[in-house]
C-alpha cells in the first residue's frame, strides 16, 4: 500500500502535469464553472475590484466610476464568486508548489527587471480590461462565450505578443549576467525539507477544500466557485500554464505545444459553454470595438514585456518567484487606472459600437461551427508555422554545417 502511495505521489503530486491534457481539463471545468455560476473563468475584473476597494481606504470615492458600475463593487473578496474563485487558484497554486517543494524565496537581483515587470503588469491589466477581459475572459474562456470581441482580442494578443518579443530581444533589454563563486552548484533537496512541505502543501489543500464544501451548503455558487478556483489553481501550477509562454515560444523557437493546448482547451469548452447557453445561461457577450483591438495589442505587448500573463504571474508568485509578484502589482495598478479613465475613452472605443453575438448573428447550429471553423483555423496556422519555423532552423543549422561555419 506504501508503495502504491508513494508512486502516485510521484507521478501525479510531484511531477508536472500533462499540458495538453491539463489545458483540456480547464476548458472542461471552465464550461462547468459557466454553467454553476452564470460567470466564465476570469481574473481581471477582481483584481480591478481589489483597486477600487484600495482607493476607497485611501478615501477616494469611486462609487460614481461607471466602470465600477458596469463590473460591479458589491461585497467584498470573500464574498464575490470572483473573489473566492481566485482565492481558491492562489490556494491550488501553493498546495501543488509545496507538494512538489517548489517553493522557493527568489528575488529579483536587476532593478531594470523590476521597472520591465511594472511597466509590462500595467499595460496587460490596463488592455485586458478594456477590452473587458484578459487571456481568460477574452480569449480561453471568451472565445466559448462566441462573442465576436473575444476573436479581436485573441488576433491583437498575437500580434501584440509579437511585437513584445521583436522589442524584448533589443539590447536595451539584456541585462548582464553576474557569475558567483561557487552559483554553479547543485544545491542537494533536504528530504526532511521536501516531506515536510509536501504535508504543509496538504494542509492548505484539505483546508480550503473543506471551507468551500461548508461554503456551499451556504450558497452552491460561492462554495462551487472555491472547488473550481483550487481546481484551476492545481492545473496551471503543475501544468505550468502560461499564455505568455505560448505565444513567446511560437514567435522565438517555433515550439507550438502549449498553443496547441490551449487550443484544444477551448474546442473543448465551446461546447460545454453551448451546451449551458442552449439551456438558458445568457453568455457574456462584450463591445467589438476598437477597444478589444487596443486592448488585445496592450495586453500582448504587456505579457511579453513583463514575462508572464495573469495565470503565469499567479503560480509563479505562489512558488515564490518576486518578479511575477511585481507584475500582478502592475496588473491591479492598471486595470484600476482603466476604471480611472473609462468615462473619456469609452464613448469613442467601446461603448458606440455593438455587442456582438456569433449565436444570434448566424444561428446557434452556424454560431457553433463558425466558432469551431475558426479555431480548426488557428489550428492550422500554428502549426503550420511550428514547421515553416523548424524547416527553416533545419535548412540554417544544413547551410551552416555545409559551409563548415561555427
Amino acid at each position: 500500500m506504501k508503495e502504491i502511495w508513494l508512486q502516485f505521489k510521484q507521478d501525479y503530486l510531484i511531477k508536472y502535469w500533462n499540458p495538453i491534457v491539463s489545458v483540456t481539463a480547464a476548458g472542461l471545468l471552465s464550461a462547468y464553472y459557466f454553467g454553476v455560476t452564470g460567470t466564465y473563468w476570469a481574473v481581471t475584473g477582481e483584481f480591478t475590484r481589489w483597486g477600487g476597494h484600495a482607493l476607497q481606504a485611501l478615501g477616494v470615492d469611486v462609487s460614481e466610476w461607471s466602470y465600477y458600475k458596469i463590473i460591479g463593487m458589491q461585497g467584498n473578496i470573500f464574498s464575490r464568486v470572483d473573489g473566492v474563485m481566485i482565492l481558491g487558484m492562489f490556494a491550488g497554486c501553493i498546495s501543488a508548489a509545496l507538494w512538489a517543494n517548489n517553493v522557493k524565496w527568489r528575488n529579483q537581483p536587476h532593478k531594470r527587471r523590476i521597472v520591465q515587470a511594472l511597466i509590462g503588469g500595467a499595460l496587460a491589466g490596463f488592455g485586458a480590461r478594456l477590452a473587458m477581459g484578459c487571456n481568460l475572459a477574452s480569449l480561453f474562456t471568451g472565445i466559448p462565450q462566441f462573442s465576436v470581441h473575444a476573436w479581436f482580442f485573441t488576433i491583437a494578443t498575437a500580434i501584440g505578443t509579437y511585437a513584445g518579443v521583436k522589442v524584448t530581444l533589443l539590447p536595451i533589454f539584456r541585462v548582464k549576467l553576474e557569475l558567483k563563486k561557487g552559483a554553479a552548484k547543485i544545491k542537494e533537496t533536504d528530504p526532511k525539507q521536501a516531506q515536510r512541505r509536501f504535508w504543509i502543501g496538504m494542509v492548505v489543500f484539505f483546508a480550503y477544500l473543506i471551507a468551500s464544501l461548508y461554503v456551499m451548503t451556504q450558497s452552491i455558487k460561492l462554495g462551487f466557485a472555491m472547488l473550481c478556483g483550487l481546481a484551476f489553481g492545481l492545473l496551471i501550477e503543475r501544468a505550468q500554464i502560461c499564455f505568455t509562454s505560448a505565444f513567446r515560444d511560437l514567435w522565438v523557437t517555433g515550439r507550438a505545444y502549449m498553443a496547441k493546448a490551449i487550443i484544444f482547451g477551448i474546442l473543448v469548452g465551446t461546447i460545454g459553454v453551448f451546451s449551458y447557453i442552449q439551456l438558458g445561461v445568457s453568455p457574456k457577450i462584450m463591445w467589438a470595438g476598437p477597444n478589444a483591438i487596443i486592448g488585445g495589442l496592450l495586453f500582448g505587448f504587456g505579457i511579453v514585456l513583463a514575462g508572464g500573463c495573469e495565470t503565469g504571474w499567479m503560480y509563479r508568485s505562489m512558488e515564490g518567484q518576486v518578479h511575477f509578484m511585481w507584475v500582478g502589482l502592475g496588473n491591479v495598478v492598471g486595470s484600476t487606472y482603466l476604471a480611472y479613465v473609462w468615462d473619456d475613452i469609452a464613448p469613442v472605443l467601446a461603448l458606440d459600437y455593438e455587442k456582438l453575438n456569433l449565436l444570434k448573428s448566424f444561428g446557434p447550429v452556424g454560431g457553433l461551427l463558425v466558432n469551431y471553423g475558426l479555431l480548426i483555423l488557428c489550428l492550422i496556422a500554428v502549426v503550420w508555422w511550428e514547421r515553416r519555423f523548424l524547416a527553416k532552423a533545419k535548412s540554417q543549422i544544413t547551410t551552416q554545417t555545409g559551409c563548415g561555419c561555427n
